[in-house]
Formats: structure tokens, C-alpha cells, sequence
């Protein structure tokens, strides 16, 4: 019966602290989602107001024509379409040679590729930037796209994964006279099915979300994402909070949406599939 209390007892305190651990994560959207629809008198008042006396969905109206909306989500979806179809190429071709083809240091460059994580992209920055330039990338979809169409990390977690697979499977299929890159797609690509999409899934999100890079590599608004458009809501007036929340959400909600709904993949091939080997 003791046993049976403390089982319960357990079983509680790990549900309240699941629960006070989702309400401290989802406190800061539904302040965004609360701010997003509240008069402009009402966002810095101290005590805080969590309620709006009135709802004001106008602010969405603000939000989506005080900049072109159009014009910044079609960069940011031709960007994320573009960078990760490039990480999804390299990193497959990439993993594949690392975990089922032999050549002379490849542990060494492996290693070496590893280790280059441990680099802070902020250093990357200006490198990327005075390369671009000589090329005359500037201000282009070459610009936005060739810094990030390679993820040491993608490669390191599909390795992983493609190392698990058994060596039987391609010596069998050399037998039966099948070359490497059909072995690859035909059998290794579809038993990674989850890797690969937790990776899709994970640069989608990175990419959609990115400010700093399209701010530094574009100086025309044409060419602007979404994300660097959250700067024209702080001038030197003031900084309209509603209306910069209520862009946010605008923002936010595809990501959000895809998350959701591919979750399970995320967690399944990064926990069961990505760290194997």
C-alpha cells in the first residue's frame, strides 16, 4: 500500500512539474498573443494589464500593410525552399561517404568537420560577408542561400544514422551489381526517412526565423524576409509593441503550424534514430 502512495505521489509531482514548466514556455506567447490585440495605451502600463479593455484586431491590418508583406514572405519562403533543399543534398551525399565509403583520412576530416561546431557563427559573419562581396552576391537569393546550404551538425546526425544500418545490406546490394548513389536513394534514404525529416524540419525553421544574416546580406526591401521587417515597428518615435507583436504572430504562425503537425518526427529521429552508431 506504501509502495502504491509513493507511486501516485511521484506520478503527481512529475505532472505538476510538466505543467509548471508548459505555463513558464507559454507565458511569453500568450503575452504576445494578449499584446498583439491591445490599444497602444494599454502595453506599458505598470501594473501590467493582461486583458485589453478592447480587442483590437486592427493591429493585424497595421502589421500587414505598414510594410509589403507580400513581397518579405515570398523572399523568406524562396529562401527556406532554397536552403533546405541544399542542406538536404550535401548532407546526404555528405553522410553517405562518411559512414559507407573508405578513403584515405576520413576520420581525420570527419573530426575535423565535427569540431568546426564548436566555432560561434557570429565569427562566420564577416568572412561570409567580404567573400560574398567579392563575388558580387550582394543583395541577391546567392547571397542569402550559399552560407547555409551546408550544416556540419545535419551531417554529423545523418552519419549517425546511416552508420547504424547494417554493412550486409550493401555488400548485398554490390552483389546484385547496384552502384552507390542507387544504394543510397533506394535503401539508405528511405530507412532514414525520420532523420531526414527532423533535419528538413529543424533548417525550415532556423531558416524562416533567420534576422541577422538577411539584415547584414540585403540593403534594398525587395529583398528583405519577413523577420528583418519587425525592424521598421522601432524608429526613433517609439517602438509600437502591439503592432510589433501582432507582425510576430504573423510571423510565427507557418513555423508553429509545421511544427505541430511533424513533431513526432522531430523526436523520433533525432532520440531514435540520429544518435545511433
Amino acid at each position: 500500500m506504501k509502495r502504491k502512495w509513493n507511486s501516485l505521489f511521484v506520478k503527481a509531482a512529475t505532472y505538476l512539474i510538466l505543467i509548471a514548466g508548459a505555463v513558464f514556455i507559454l507565458l511569453p506567447f500568450v503575452w504576445m498573443l494578449l499584446t498583439s490585440i491591445k490599444p497602444g495605451n494599454e502595453v506599458l502600463l505598470m501594473p501590467p494589464k493582461w486583458f485589453p479593455s478592447k480587442i483590437q484586431w486592427e493591429n493585424y491590418v497595421k502589421a500587414f500593410s505598414s510594410v509589403p508583406f507580400a513581397t518579405y514572405f515570398r523572399n523568406s519562403v524562396i529562401v527556406t525552399v532554397c536552403i533546405t533543399v541544399c542542406e538536404l543534398i550535401t548532407t546526404i551525399l555528405a553522410a553517405f561517404a562518411f559512414a559507407q565509403l573508405t578513403f584515405k583520412g576520413k576520420n581525420l576530416l570527419f573530426m575535423v568537420l565535427v569540431a568546426t561546431m564548436m566555432v560561434p557563427g557570429e565569427i562566420l559573419v564577416i568572412p561570409n560577408f567580404v567573400t560574398l562581396a567579392k563575388l558580387g552576391w550582394i543583395n541577391s537569393y546567392k547571397a542569402l542561400v550559399a552560407p547555409w546550404a551546408a550544416s556540419v551538425f545535419s551531417i554529423f546526425l545523418l552519419r549517425q544514422q546511416f552508420a547504424s544500418i547494417p554493412d550486409s545490406y550493401y555488400k548485398a546490394a554490390r552483389m546484385d551489381g547496384c552502384r552507390d548513389l542507387r544504394y543510397l536513394f533506394t535503401v539508405m534514404v528511405p530507412m532514414s526517412r525520420p532523420t531526414l525529416v527532423s533535419v528538413a524540419l529543424l533548417k525550415i525553421i532556423n531558416s524562416w526565423n533567420s534576422y541577422l544574416w538577411p539584415l547584414i546580406a540585403t540593403n534594398e526591401r525587395g529583398m528583405r524576409t519577413l523577420p528583418v521587417g519587425l525592424a521598421y515597428f522601432s524608429t526613433e518615435a517609439g517602438t509600437q509593441y502591439n503592432i510589433l507583436m501582432a507582425f510576430s504572430l504573423l510571423i510565427i504562425s507557418p513555423t508553429l503550424i509545421v511544427y505541430l503537425l511533424t513533431q513526432k518526427y522531430i523526436i523520433q529521429g533525432v532520440s531514435k534514430n540520429g544518435l545511433k552508431g
